[in-house]
Formats: C-alpha cells, sequence, structure tokens
C-alpha cells in the first residue's frame, strides 16, 4: 500500500534486502529528486529507496532544515555503517513509512558511515548522540529490510502494531508521529 508516494507497512516491499546500486545514470537523479521532493513533503528527515517503492541502496538525510531554502539532504549511495559505538541509547523514533506512530529503538550513540554521494565520491558521516546518527542507522537499515517493529521487543512489537493499526484507522499519513 502506498500514501503520497511512500510505501506503508505492512508492504512486502520493506522487509526486502536492497540491491546495490552498480551506476549513477539519470534513472537515479529522477529518483533522488523524487525522493527528495517526497521527503520535503511530508517533512521528514531521512527517506530510503524502498519506501518509494525502489529496491535499491540509496537513501537522502537532511536533519536540520527549516525551510526549502536551507533543504539539501545527503545522498548516500551504497551506504555502509564502518563503525559504531556499544553504548546503546533510547531515542524515539518516527517513520514515513510507519505513520501515527512513534516507537523508542535502543541505537549505537555513535555511527561511522560510508556512502557514494551523486557525483560518484566516497563520502564519509560522523554522527553522535544525535538525530543525524539515529537517521542513518534507522534509513540504512531500510535497505537491510529492517523497519522499526524489527528493533522492538517482542511484547513492545505486538503493542506498536496493535497501535500503528489504530493509527492507520483514523488516517494517519506519512509524516503524521503519535
Amino acid at each position: 500500500m502506498e500514501m503520497n508516494g511512500v510505501v506503508l507497512a505492512p508492504d512486502p516491499r520493506l522487509r526486502e534486502e536492497c540491491a546495490p546500486v552498480e551506476k549513477i545514470t539519470p534513472e537515479i537523479k529522477k529518483l533522488v529528486k523524487r525522493m527528495k521532493k517526497i521527503m520535503f513533503d511530508t517533512s521528514g528527515c531521512g527517506l530510503a529507496a524502498p519506501q518509494v517503492g525502489e529496491l535499491i541502496q540509496l537513501v537522502i538525510v537532511d536533519t536540520t532544515y527549516t525551510n526549502k531554502r536551507d533543504y539539501d539532504p545527503y545522498v548516500l549511495i551504497n551506504p555502509v555503517i564502518k563503525e559504531q559505538s556499544d553504548n546503546l541509547v533510547p531515542f524515539d523514533e518516527g517513520c514515513l513509512s510507519i505513520p501515527g506512530l512513534t516507537c523508542t529503538i535502543k541505537r549505537p550513540d555513535h555511527v561511522v558511515v560510508e556512502a557514494y554521494n551523486l557525483d560518484g565520491d566516497l563520502m564519509r558521516y560522523e554522527a553522535s548522540q544525535d538525530l543525524l546518527c539515529v537517521c542513518l542507522q534507522h534509513e540504512i537499515d531500510h535497505l537491510h529490510g529492517k523497519t522499526m517493529f524489527e528493533r522492538l521487543d517482542p511484547a513492545d512489537r505486538i503493542a506498536a502494531l496493535r497501535d500503528y493499526q489504530a493509527a492507520l484507522d483514523r488516517g494517519a499519513k506519512p509524516g503524521e508521529t503519535a
């Protein structure tokens, strides 16, 4: 199921392992442009290609924009977490593919990610104890078929699935959190 261009859970595409991007083509650049529009229109801070129905390793992230003028997402192609801390910290996360829900997820509080940009340059992103740190991990999870639900313990997952269904029943749309 899709809404406003965003694939919604439990769509099976969100559970797929995504293929690496072999070449940066005009189609990839067009997809990035579409993803940037969707993410901005839904007030997101990150979006992965499978969330728009494309099963490739591509994410965009912008955790600091306040308006259209300063909106300039990082484009990460074939991102890989190269380092992460052992210190797990809780953070309340939302997801454009799971509207109307916020879940407390424990993740490493420091990551180093390597990815290619649209020019084919290998980039390195380092983030600690902030939204960028969480967002990088969340979006990379999407590329490996993991949603927030898979990060929850069984009891919390059952409660979150129930709350998500209630959010859908009341008409939650991508970009809305609890």
